[in-house]
């Protein structure tokens, strides 16, 4: 165990409930830091159901390649807890971000130990006030931050003067704390947007718009919407993005799936929404080119995995959860079987918190198979069997196994007219577990 990861499980006991939305407690732990939230770069703040992370991502490509320092705070982390924590480089040294090292994320850890004294406070809390430590301890150009979970009430939520609120696709998640009524749930997403801030929003559903434009209405927040005031489209194999400011062409996205082409219209508008940042079409390209974002369709083919499974095998991880998340992973999948006919194959498990028929429904016709999984270092994972049958709910044929491992020889053992397209999801937990298993750990 790392010093980082012991101060990780004193944590985790500080607070009786893994999430309790609130500010007061990390407004008080900041209060005694001296207020490092105060102290940050200019912030970009990022909200939404899916698409956060992949959007900030784009934000982080954009402008590294023109050489701006950038500072990124995303979560959950897949295998290791650094992973939520990228610092600019120190002036003068070039190239991108790096995760944060040990000994500066057990100094930052330290000190917010020491400040609340024993405190009640959540895990996502303390860290998090451990991340805008750093951040205000370390220069950059600009904070991408992202929300935890919904908006309004969120610990990253003591941002009050954002450079720009940004908010991603919004469905249906975590029930449990924001409801099942979208039009709540987009209230408290658009909980970031501030007074005097552009907010630059996603091209959302009518009903989810309209609470969006009202909110924003209220608070005095200028808004830039997709699908209204810029488009992005592909077009003869490029990516076409329009706003009043012009026409940009650029390569199609690294990252996989049509839906990523609007999480990459929704990071060029925010850039695109203020001046701080001066921003030429090479920077937006060499974006399209370099961006990165671990298991999001991420592209498997070195490391333990493709060893197990049959030569030739396609193999494809993506962290999707949720009915949303479902079914835009089920579109991408769908092209792909369309440019380049393959057996699907899922390896899927999943959690309580989930709603594992509706997302394994969007995959009824298209997989010939489940294979169900456990996911080992969470609480409140399903058990392979409950996957199994949720799966067979949805149409799907679906067998249960003790292991990951014996899920991968379970297909390598079977007959297919050519080598499989195997996609492993349904958890970021079992997206980190997967990364870990095969060697190829975020760096």
């Amino acid at each position: 165990m790392t010093q980082s990861d012991a101060y990780l499980s004193r944590f985790m006991a500080l607070h009786p409930k893994k999430i309790d939305l609130s500010l007061d407690r990390i407004e008080a732990l900041l209060a005694k830091l001296g207020h490092p939230e105060r102290k940050v770069p200019p912030v970009i703040h990022v909200a939404g159901t899916n698409g956060k992370g992949s959007t900030i991502a784009f934000m982080r490509a954009a402008l590294e390649a023109a050489g701006y320092g950038v500072h990124v705070y995303t979560s959950p982390h897949l295998v290791h807890f650094h992973e939520r924590i990228r610092l600019a480089p120190p002036e003068g040294v070039s190239g991108g971000g790096r995760l944060v090292d040990e000994d500066r994320l057990v100094e930052a850890f330290e000190a917010c130990e020491k400040a609340n004294d024993g405190a009640p406070i959540t895990f996502f809390e303390i860290t998090t006030a451990a991340a805008f430590k750093l951040f205000a301890d370390n220069l950059a150009d600009v904070l991408l931050l992202e929300v935890g979970l919904g908006g309004r009430m969120d610990t990253t939520n003591v941002i009050d003067r954002p450079l720009v609120s940004v908010i991603a696709s919004i469905s249906q998640d975590h029930a449990d704390f924001l409801g099942t009524d979208i039009a709540g749930i987009a209230r408290e997403k658009a909980g970031i947007l501030k007074r005097g801030a552009p907010g630059v929003i996603y091209p959302q559903i009518d009903e989810v718009r309209a609470v969006i434009e009202a909110v924003a209405a209220k608070v005095g927040a200028p808004l830039i919407i997709g699908g209204q005031d810029f488009d992005v489209h592909e077009e003869n194999g490029r990516l076409v993005y329009q706003d009043e400011s012009g026409l940009l062409d650029l390569p199609l996205p690294r990252l996989s799936g049509r839906h990523q082409h609007r999480n990459a219209g929704l990071a060029i508008a925010a850039l695109r929404s203020q001046s701080l940042f001066h921003l030429k079409d090479a920077h937006f390209e060499k974006a399209m080119q370099s961006v990165e974002w671990p298991a999001r369709l991420q592209r498997i083919n070195q490391g333990v995995i493709p060893a197990l499974l049959p030569a030739g095998s396609e193999i494809w991880l993506d962290g999707g959860h949720n009915v949303d998340g479902g079914r835009v992973l089920a579109e991408a999948l769908a092209e792909l079987e369309e440019r380049r006919p393959r057996p699907l194959v899922l390896v899927t498990g999943m959690l309580t918190t989930k709603d594992s028929d509706g997302f394994l429904h969007n995959f009824s016709g298209l997989a010939r198979e489940v294979h169900t999984v456990p996911i080992e270092y969470s609480s409140a994972a399903r058990s392979p069997e409950e996957v199994a049958l949720a799966a067979r709910h949805a149409g799907l044929a679906a067998r249960p196994h003790a292991s990951l491992e014996e899920a991968l020889k379970a297909i390598a053992s079977e007959a297919f007219p050519v080598a499989p397209r195997v996609v492993l999801t349904g958890s970021l937990y079992l997206a980190g577990e997967v990364l870990a298993f095969n060697g190829t750990a975020p760096k």
